[in-house]
């Protein structure tokens, strides 16, 4: 099952060299001990953390796309014709990607700032459950990644805003205003299905300890 995470570690930027852009940023942090922003909240009780190494195969085998919002038809760029460029630093998954002539509003919506976040999709490759101080905590150890790119609401705290209240407080204010809110609506949605998710394997990793 592919999963999207988004991250702010820090905010997109566009980089301008000789008239070519190229947007960096962070798709995904790993966990930082004692900076709760570097973990997602899954459950009350269960977080979920991005441990080192987790992209190292990755980026080294797998053929990787950049899209803007998570949308198909608004690619940015792919590894397998080096438009995107992935690298692994302290701080996580780095991305650099060379946008299409036809993509300049996203560009544009970087440079004022209407975009700050990032995100990646993947697929859970390697994962070892713990149990810190009554808290249960997934550390992701492998990933099969999808995609990375620029996302407008971002989650991790250390990503570049946050979503759970985000969307909550999106959702008012666009009701407030007469706007549609289908699109956050259903995000929310699926955010808070995958809560759910994360709460079945929760129960079950309980009860195989029980057993």
């Amino acid at each position: 099952m592919k999963t999207a995470l988004f991250t702010r570690a820090t905010r997109p930027e566009v980089r301008d060299d000789n008239g070519t852009k190229t947007i960096t940023g962070y798709g995904a942090v790993f966990y930082k001990e004692g900076d709760a922003g570097t973990e997602y909240k899954l459950w009350d009780d269960m977080v979920e953390r991005i441990m080192p190494g987790a992209f190292d195969r990755a980026i080294r085998e797998d053929d990787v796309r950049s899209l803007f919002n998570h949308d198909p038809n608004l690619i940015l760029g792919r590894t397998k014709s080096n438009t995107l460029r992935l690298s692994i630093d302290a701080v996580g998954l780095k991305y650099e990607v060379d946008p299409p002539a036809a993509r300049g509003d996203v560009v544009e919506a970087l440079q004022r700032g209407d975009v700050d976040g990032s995100s990646f999709m993947f697929e859970i490759t390697e994962v070892v459950w713990r149990e810190v101080d009554k808290l249960y905590v997934r550390e992701i150890l492998g990933v099969k990644l999808w995609e990375v790119g620029p996302v407008v609401f971002p989650a991790y705290e250390s990503s570049t805003s946050g979503l759970r209240e985000s969307y909550k407080q999106a959702v008012r204010e666009e009701r407030s205003k007469g706007k549609p809110i289908a699109p956050l609506a259903a995000e929310l949605r699926r955010r808070k299905e995958m809560q759910a998710r994360a709460r079945v394997v929760e129960l079950q990793e309980r009860q195989r300890r029980s057993n």
